[in-house]
């Protein structure tokens, strides 16, 4: 486009890019320490952005109020639409979640036939993947409370979310909360079933993949010992075939609303078996 060739359009670009890698070079000199953490995806609920079995770095800074010193270091900043991010589970916050963020505080969200709407205007989103046959009560939102989900906490905060934060068919997303769904948006546990992210509750964005193996959800999320002792003997035997070598080091970036397309999209179904 031609305004791409203003000075004024180009420089917030290359400001990204150099943040990106800065943080990136920081995690891989300091590791995991109160700026990095290692995030295993036992789930499909991210693909094929991202897909189970890969294992990124978190940027645990990326979100946290900056200091007088450090915010002209590191590039901190304020969640925005389209951010994937990292967050303790409202419904157990004992486990770790990745997601889209989609909502954030004001927003009036509503879901029809599967396409979101926000604040009125229809999203067109080149990231979701549809794998599933249509659900007219899944694909359409809010509506009747309620959605099923695994924790009676999670049940709570979903029927909590119907009843106090629905108007004239939309669901408002209240002030330090956000509203995040999954890019496998049939097969997603998400803020439909479970309500909002407390801001609180953010741990940070992920960075990069720094390794992706080809494994299945029961061994990635290791509830028994028989299914941690399978992993690292599978690890152990196929580790040059099962590792997916074309994802190390591949950096994750955020979909802003800039960049979305301004016209409907056909069903982006993805790979069966990414």
């Amino acid at each position: 486009m031609l305004k791409a060739k203003d000075n004024r359009h180009r420089r917030p670009g290359r400001r990204n890019s150099v943040g990106e890698w800065a943080v990136t070079i920081l995690l891989l000199l300091f590791g995991t320490t109160a700026i990095a953490q290692p995030f295993v995806i036992p789930t499909g609920s991210m693909e094929d952005t991202l897909l189970v079995g890969d294992h990124l770095i978190v940027d645990k800074l990326a979100y946290a109020p900056p200091d007088w010193l450090g915010k002209h270091l590191l590039p901190y900043e304020e969640p925005r639409h389209g951010d994937v991010i990292v967050f303790r589970y409202p419904g157990n916050i004992a486990e770790t979640y990745v997601k889209r963020l989609i909502g954030m505080p004001g927003d009036r969200l509503k879901i029809i036939d599967n396409v979101v709407y926000r604040n009125g205007i229809r999203l067109n989103e080149p990231y979701v993947y549809h794998k599933f046959p249509p659900d007219a009560e899944r694909d359409n939102f809010p509506g009747e409370c309620c959605l099923p989900v695994r924790q009676p906490l999670a049940l709570k905060l979903q029927k909590d979310m119907l009843a106090a934060h629905v108007a004239n068919g939309e669901l408002i997303v209240p002030p330090n909360a956000y509203f995040a769904m999954g890019d496998n948006r049939d097969n997603s546990e998400d803020s439909r079933f479970w309500g909002f992210v407390p801001r609180e509750n953010l741990v940070g964005k992920p960075v990069f993949v720094y390794w992706s193996y080809n494994a299945s959800t029961e061994d990635l999320s290791g509830n028994s010992a028989g299914s941690l002792v399978h992993h690292f003997v599978d690890v152990g035997t196929h580790f040059f075939t099962q590792t997916r070598w074309e994802r190390t080091f591949r950096i994750i970036r955020g979909f802003p609303d800039s960049q979305l397309p301004d016209h409907p999209l056909p069903v982006n179904t993805g790979s069966a078996n990414p």
